[in-house]
């Protein structure tokens, strides 16, 4: 709804835009005379004027002495005698005109085959990091196990002990071996990535077509810029519910025999003093656990304005039918946002872990277009136009939070069709 709000809004004000140019053109040209062909009359029937010549001696022949018809007539020599050896030619009342081709056009614009997707999918549970939902110490590092933290002190864990651990619950501690274990758990078989494609994606374009030029000799193809301005809102989802195995390791601490850890939860400093385990671990063991389900959801929302420049050649097939095609630069300013939410649920009934992020960023693409037109012309002045573009502005990358969201916008194609208004 609110996309389809975005292109009324666009509409709307290039509409406006085009009246208001057109309102500004205070100073119309000059409509072409018009020459009327001369009238064909009747001609009149010649005169016959008779002249008598003077009596001649008998010895002048008789023909001499005969009345000469001459024709006599006020209309010119070649109005008797039409030329009718070359039929007069008809001349294209929308073709052969004296204003100018200039055009604007307002179309609708589909987007098609812009592909899109999350990468780095899942990568909180199965990266190694382990599964503490980002849980940090007093000294704001990170948990490096999923309930509690072993580091290294201020005195570089002297004689083999650190007082810079914490454990989050009393079964973790085992008197009877004064041991204290911790978990470090990553999830396996999470996708690397989800696509989405909500294509086709509706936009609106204006486009301006000024001509420089005809070539008469070219079946008068007509030549000039174009220019035009175009607004796409991309959007698309991605995600879905997996199946997952965790990799669970141990890893077991001792701590002097005689001595009782603090009860849980506690959280040691990095500065100390406090109670000290000894480092490095006593054993370490790996077991696979399945049963959990991974729950992803990506959601990624940008405006495309674009921009083109280019030369563009006309053909007229017929007196109201052109065929365009066009090409060049192709810029494009996109202002994207997206969001994700990760939810890891734990086999057993132990609880379930979630990450999440956001984030927004702008972006400036650039690459080239094609484009092949029809336009069919219904009036001097209006026409309706139909056509087909593909346009590389490469691909889209950005990282929001976390996750990389990817646009492939290097194999776009467009189909669009509109008005135009020649002036």
């Amino acid at each position: 709804m609110k996309t389809f709000v975005r292109i009324l809004i666009i509409l709307g004000l290039i509409t406006g835009g085009i009246i208001y140019l057109n309102r500004q053109r205070t100073v119309p040209k000059p409509a072409p005379a018009i020459v009327s062909p001369p009238v064909q009359t009747e001609p009149k029937p010649p005169e016959t004027i008779i002249v008598r010549q003077q009596e001649l001696p008998p010895s002048v022949p008789e023909a001499i002495n005969r009345p000469t018809p001459v024709p006599v007539t006020d209309e010119p020599a070649s109005s008797l005698k039409p030329d009718v050896s070359t039929p007069r030619p008809i001349e294209a009342s929308w073709r052969n005109n004296d204003y100018s081709t200039n055009r604007f056009t307002l179309s609708a614009r589909f987007g098609l085959n812009i592909p899109g997707k999350f990468k780095g999918v899942g990568s909180a549970f199965s990266s190694g990091t382990p599964l503490s939902a980002g849980r940090r110490t007093p000294n704001g590092d990170p948990y490096n196990y999923d309930n509690g933290y072993v580091l290294t002190d201020i005195s570089g864990n002297y004689g083999s002990q650190s007082w810079y651990w914490g454990y989050n619950n009393a079964s973790q501690v085992n008197s009877s071996a004064n041991t204290v274990a911790f978990n470090h758990t990553v999830a396996t078989g999470l996708p690397s990535e989800n696509s989405g494609d909500d294509s086709p994606y509706v936009g609106a374009e204006l486009t301006y077509d000024y001509e420089l030029g005809v070539k008469e000799d070219w079946h008068h193809l007509r030549y000039g810029l174009e220019g035009a301005v175009n607004f796409l809102p991309v959007e698309f989802n991605s995600g879905g519910r997996y199946n997952a195995t965790l990799s669970q390791r141990t890893d077991t601490y001792s701590y002097t025999p005689g001595t009782t850890p603090p009860t849980a939860p506690y959280q040691g400093s990095y500065g100390g003093p406090g109670f000290v385990i000894n480092v490095p671990p006593v054993s370490s063991t790996t077991a696979l656990v399945p049963g959990a389900t991974f729950l992803a959801q990506q959601h990624f929302d940008a405006n495309l304005w674009g921009f083109r420049l280019g030369p563009y050649g006309e053909l007229p097939v017929s007196e109201k039918l052109d065929l365009f095609l066009t090409g060049g630069l192709a810029v494009g300013l996109l202002d994207g946002e997206a969001s994700w939410k990760e939810t890891l649920t734990l086999p057993g009934g132990a609880g379930s872990l979630t990450s999440s992020g956001a984030g927004s960023d702008f972006s400036v693409l650039f690459g080239y277009y094609l484009g092949l037109n029809a336009a069919f012309q219904f009036t001097e002045r209006w026409s309706v136009e139909a056509g087909v573009q593909y346009q590389n502005l490469g691909t889209y990358n950005h990282n929001f939070g976390g996750r990389t969201a990817e646009l492939d916008l290097s194999k776009s194609i467009f189909v669009h069709a509109g008005i135009g208004y020649s002036f």
